[in-house]
C-alpha cells in the first residue's frame, strides 16, 4: 500500500487537484489500484451542480490518469521525474459520483515505448464502473528540477 504523503512523493499535485488518495495494490509493469473518497468539502462542488452535486466527469479522468502515472514512475523505479498527461481515448461515462462515494481506480498498461505509456482504467463505485479510459503519459527521461521558491 502507498500512503497519501507517499504519493505527494511521486506526483506534483497538491490540494485541490490532488485526486488519489491512496494505493491499494501495484504491480510494476502491470496493474494498479487506488482510491479516491469523495467527500462535500470538494472544492468543485461549490460550483458543479449546485444543490445537486456531482464529481465533474473531467476530475474522474483525471483521477485515472494520476493512479496511471504513479504506477508509470514506479515501474520506472521512481525518482524524481514527472508523467504528463498525454492523451484521452474512448472516455466512457456509466454513473454519477456523489458526495460520500469512494472511487476504486484500477489502471493496467496497455503499452510502453520510450517515454509514452498508454493504459486503461475504469473507476468504479461500489463495483460499477462510474467511467472509464484509455490515457496516455509522456515520462521525459530527464529528472526534473526542484521548483524554485521566491515568496516574497
Amino acid at each position: 500500500m502507498i500512503s497519501c504523503r507517499e504519493i505527494m512523493d511521486l506526483l506534483p499535485h497538491r490540494y485541490p487537484f490532488l485526486l488519489v488518495d491512496r494505493i491499494l495494490e501495484l504491480e510494476p509493469g502491470k496493474r494498479i489500484v487506488g482510491v479516491k473518497n469523495v467527500t462535500i468539502n470538494e472544492p468543485f462542488f461549490q460550483g458543479h451542480f449546485p444543490g445537486h452535486p456531482v464529481m465533474p466527469g473531467v476530475l474522474i479522468i483525471e483521477s485515472i490518469a494520476q493512479v496511471g502515472g504513479i504506477l508509470a514512475l514506479k515501474t520506472m523505479g521512481g525518482g524524481k521525474r514527472i508523467a504528463y498527461f498525454g492523451g484521452i481515448d474512448n472516455a466512457k461515462f456509466r454513473r454519477m459520483v456523489l458526495p460520500g462515494d469512494q472511487l476504486r481506480i484500477e489502471v493496467d498498461i496497455i503499452a510502453h515505448k520510450g517515454p509514452v505509456w498508454k493504459m486503461h482504467g475504469e473507476a468504479k463505485v461500489g463495483g460499477v464502473v462510474a467511467a472509464k479510459a484509455d490515457v496516455s503519459a509522456t515520462i521525459p527521461d530527464v529528472p526534473v528540477p526542484e521548483p524554485e521558491r521566491n515568496w516574497e
